[in-house]
């Protein structure tokens, strides 16, 4: 039995979800998110509630229900409240800015490296070595991160790069001389 999938899902105050077929679309302070779902799983929207329901116990549809409820719980949480993932730039001058909507990074290449917010995030630079990404849909949200920090990902020697904001670097001793 799917434990997360059998959770219902609360709507907050101020949310409206509505259901056309197999599509579904939430419509909050933050924004508008519209997803289309899999028929096999039946949603039922009563009230300020959704409860997600599955037709039998095969290991796909149980699957499928577990995925299901937890993607459509995120659409709700992001027009809502919305998601943000912080980042660190560790090094020396190493430094991030903000023109227009994009960022720039300066990161220890010969040239900066711009990057281009997507529809529906936007990023926020509150520090010359901070940035935090923020929006909606957590998807592009989590996804620009990883994109940003796979620029330059933190080294295991010094520890420069870009990294999460509390993310646990290990740290590997280097070569000894004689």
């Amino acid at each position: 039995m799917s434990r997360i999938g059998n959770k219902t899902i609360i709507i907050p105050a101020g949310v409206t979800v509505t259901q056309n077929g197999n599509e579904v679309t939430v419509k909050g302070p933050k924004g508008e998110l519209t997803r289309k779902f899999v028929s096999e799983i039946g949603i039922n929207i009563e009230g300020n509630e959704i409860n997600l329901t599955r037709p039998n116990d095969e290991k796909v549809n149980r699957a499928l229900h577990g995925t299901m409820r937890a993607n459509l719980n995120n659409m709700v949480v992001g027009v809502s409240e919305g998601f943000q993932k912080a980042l660190e730039l560790i090094g020396v001058g190493y430094r991030a800015q903000l023109q227009g909507s994009k960022l720039v990074l300066n990161v220890g290449y010969s040239h900066p490296v711009e990057v281009v917010a997507p529809e529906g995030v936007t990023i926020e630079v509150p520090a010359n070595t901070q940035v935090v990404i923020k929006g909606a849909n957590k998807e592009h949200v989590g996804e620009l991160a990883a994109n940003i920090r796979g620029i330059r990902p933190p080294e295991p020697y010094k520890g420069k790069g870009i990294r999460y904001a509390g993310e646990f670097v290990r740290r590997k001793e280097g070569k000894t001389g004689k």
